[in-house]
């Protein structure tokens, strides 16, 4: 009890063997956890909701369970953590259920938060903690097994939930594909299933009130080319063959969606935090999951004034596979309805991957960019914009995509009796490109811009460090690169450290480049967990451009650095060092310099961080915000040295690994 305090409104009690915690849980609401720290108890004796008097003893007699699925990362063949070109279910694997043992206890407090912590947790090669982590302000509280191994090559999955022995729900409720609730009446001998579930959700009800299971909204997500909806929740008994009661929780596919599958990486002495999270409702299920669904504004890019969102890197194929293949061309395809559905005001395509003609004939390559650029502006409208581009994978080196501000013909091949460029009685200028030089200058001379796909990994292991020097990459045409989460690390409190670590090399090259987020996603379906998977970039433009008119303003955004990135429940709507913002430069000249953002967010947040390079070094101050509770807003001002740097750039990160980060300021 050393480094618990009660400051913050928690109150701990422990007599005998049984300790009771209670949170200020949001408005006249109060939550209680009763733990029976005796050897063979369930470890949650008793969850309870108290709602002004009334008290509402929602389950009781749990236990948090935890199934290790352990395999081999591949750290030679390609580019060591970073491998995404991995296939860990086809190597040798095998599963664990954590065995938990109940021998220590401890609580602390830790800002606005109470952290509990029981062990030990032991699978083979692995050891660990149960940490469970209470939200001032909600009903909110997550459980993590946080594992530990010194085995090295290691990459894991977890499925984890609660357990009783016996089937203590009335019902078991969950949202299905279409977005219609629909529940179980469970029984104690229900062998567990997975289910196919909107909202990633899934929820035991009582006569008292509900709870609710999920995970980590993106984080969970390791990274895959398919967005398949694989029953991410499951119920009943004998989950696996390996839990021992009936239960409710989170689990992922092993075979994800049969192409590379790269899992979690585990590398030794790092702590993975396998965890989910459990909001509690004195209503129905359905109650409950709207109460969810807020955390994620449901599963919707949320408006901010003065920006657009941009979403990039989509290999739909809906040209070759629908419109050239002579299938009836749907009025309005799903994908447009799920992106519309999503929020997404741009979407920036990646047709044409390895199902095209890109360096000709001249005949189809024309009629493909014809067919590509006619369904652009069919799609488009006055409030959502559908742009034409490709991953051409030519002349550079790696892979990268590209963006013009209008349609523009162009093939990736050129004869050496056809010139750079022609004008074509049914399309206007066509280019036609042989080399690294003419591939520049067509980007110069239409105004275009191209940029790393996925750098350092999949087929551009090794990019853009390779072509740093290029005079294509030094060019500002060449953007920089594209951010995605991936690897997955659950041990990281933030995703996507291989591009952040990217861009601040790039700003210490004295590059000035910027990065967007990409989702690199093949197949779009209503059914799909699509927002798992997507990010989003918020450009600082008032107003959609018309497709008719061309999309200059979304290209100036990008390349002037007006625009933030986010997984979408963190929003900085403001940056500035100096009222300078990201994009442009400030001088030092030996004073304190002034940074200002401003966020808002709905998980609770874990921290901000300015990050800043001198041309060698990257330094980092830290600001960590765990007094903040869920659903807030904060401007944050701080005075930092900046002396001798010649960059910044800002981070902002929640308790579930959601997060947004901006583009870099420059210093003279």
């Amino acid at each position: 009890m050393k480094n618990f305090n009660g400051k913050n409104g928690a109150t701990a009690i422990v007599k005998n063997e049984v300790l009771s915690v209670s949170w200020p849980a949001g408005r006249s609401k109060t939550g209680k956890l009763i733990f029976d720290l005796s050897a063979q108890k369930p470890i949650f004796k008793s969850i309870e909701l108290q709602e002004g008097n009334t008290k509402h003893p929602i389950a009781s007699d749990l236990d948090p369970a935890f199934v290790l699925t352990v395999g081999r990362r591949d750290l030679i063949s390609q580019n060591g953590w970073n491998i995404f070109f991995d296939k860990v279910p086809n190597k040798p694997f095998n599963a664990y259920n954590i065995e938990f043992v109940k021998q220590s206890a401890a609580i602390r407090s830790a800002g606005s938060r109470t952290v509990i912590s029981i062990g030990k947790l032991n699978a083979p090669g692995f050891t660990g903690t149960l940490e469970v982590t209470l939200y001032n302000g909600s009903p909110l509280m997550n459980i993590a097994a946080v594992m530990e191994t010194e085995i090295d090559s290691t990459a894991i999955l977890y499925d984890a939930g609660l357990i009783s022995k016996n089937a203590l729900w009335e019902k078991i409720g969950y949202s299905d594909v279409d977005e219609q609730m629909r529940s179980i009446k469970p029984a104690v001998n229900d062998s567990a299933v997975g289910l196919q579930v909107k909202y990633r959700s899934i929820i035991g009800e009582t006569k008292q009130g509900s709870l609710v299971v999920f995970p980590a909204p993106h984080q969970y997500f390791y990274p895959l080319d398919e967005a398949f909806n694989l029953k991410f929740v499951w119920a009943g008994n004998q989950y696996r063959n390996l839990i021992n009661g009936y239960g409710i929780g989170i689990r992922q596919d092993l075979y994800g969606d049969r192409r590379y599958v790269p899992w979690f990486n585990a590398p030794p002495g790092t702590k993975q935090r396998l965890n989910f999270f459990i909001l509690l409702s004195s209503g129905n299920a359905t109650l409950a999951l709207n109460e969810v669904k807020k955390f994620t504004n449901n599963d919707r890019y949320p408006e901010l004034p003065g920006y657009k969102k941009m979403a990039s890197h989509f290999h739909n194929e809906f040209i070759m596979k629908v419109v050239l293949a002579n299938k009836t061309v749907p009025e309005s395809p799903d994908f447009i309805k799920v992106f519309k559905r999503t929020g997404i005001d741009i979407v920036h395509l990646g047709e044409f991957h390895y199902t095209a003609h890109p360096k000709g004939p001249d005949s189809l390559r024309l009629k493909e960019l014809h067919a590509l650029f006619q369904q652009c502006e069919r799609l488009s409208s006055k409030d959502f914009l559908l742009l034409p581009g490709e991953e051409p994978n030519e002349f550079f080196g790696g892979h990268w995509l590209q963006l013009f501000p209008k349609p523009v013909y162009w093939i990736m091949s050129r004869n050496a009796d056809k010139p750079f460029v022609t004008e074509e009685p049914a399309f206007g200028k066509v280019y036609r490109i042989s080399n690294e030089s003419e591939m520049l200058d067509l980007l110069r001379k239409e105004n275009g811009l191209a940029w790393t796909a996925h750098p350092r990994t999949k087929g551009s292991t090794g990019y853009p460090d390779k072509y740093k020097t290029a005079p294509f990459f030094k060019d500002q045409h060449f953007l920089g690169g594209a951010w995605k989460a991936m690897p997955a690390d659950l041990s990281q409190p933030f995703l996507g450290k291989r591009v952040l670590d990217l861009m601040d090399d790039m700003n210490n090259w004295g590059a000035r480049k910027k990065v967007l987020a990409e989702a690199d996603l093949f197949t779009i379906t209503p059914e799909n967990e699509m927002y798992a998977h997507l990010n989003i970039n918020y450009l600082k433009i008032d107003r959609l451009p018309e497709y008719k008119n061309g999309w200059q303003p979304v290209v100036d955004a990008l390349q002037q650095g007006k625009f933030f990135s986010s997984t979408g429940e963190v929003l900085i709507s403001e940056f500035n060092v100096d009222g300078k913002s990201s994009g442009e430069e400030i001088a030092v000249n030996g004073k304190r310099s002034n940074v200002t953002c401003k966020l808002k967010w709905t998980f609770p947040m874990n921290y901000v961080e300015v990050i800043s390079g001198d041309g060698e070094k990257v330094y980092r101050e830290r600001i960590v915000m765990d007094n903040t509770n869920a659903f807030g807003e904060q401007t944050i001002n701080r005075s930092l040295d900046l002396t001798g740097r010649k960059w910044v750039r800002l981070e902002a990160w929640d308790v579930a690994a959601n997060g947004a980060f901006t583009q870099t300021i420059y210093i003279k």
